[in-house]
């Protein structure tokens, strides 16, 4: 990673150089993403420090990918279920029509 580029973002009214792979405008929708983020605690811890509002919003941000991950693992079981009772229906349809 060494050779990859630098991409340079302002989170919280401070820059950052990343050096990334990653497309430097996905990278820029990261940071604008952790900025809103920290926005939001603002409003709801005002008297927070940088570093505790970027704790905050951190937590925030692990939160929501923790529940999606969740719900995807929830849905992932869900249509295996359903793929094998459509598969048990199958197998009985064709036992009977032999």
């Amino acid at each position: 990673m060494a050779d990859s580029p630098v991409v340079h973002v302002e989170v919280y009214g401070q820059k950052y150089p990343i050096r990334t792979n990653l497309d430097p405008r996905y990278v820029e929708q990261l940071a604008t993403f952790v900025e809103s983020r920290m926005e939001l605690a603002a409003k709801t811890s005002p008297s927070s420090d940088a570093v505790g509002l970027a704790v905050l919003a951190a937590l925030n941000i692990t939160d929501e990918f923790f529940r999606t991950r969740s719900s995807l693992t929830d849905n992932s079981g869900t249509l295996t279920a359903r793929a094998e009772a459509l598969e048990k229906m199958v197998d009985q349809a064709l036992a009977l029509a032999e």
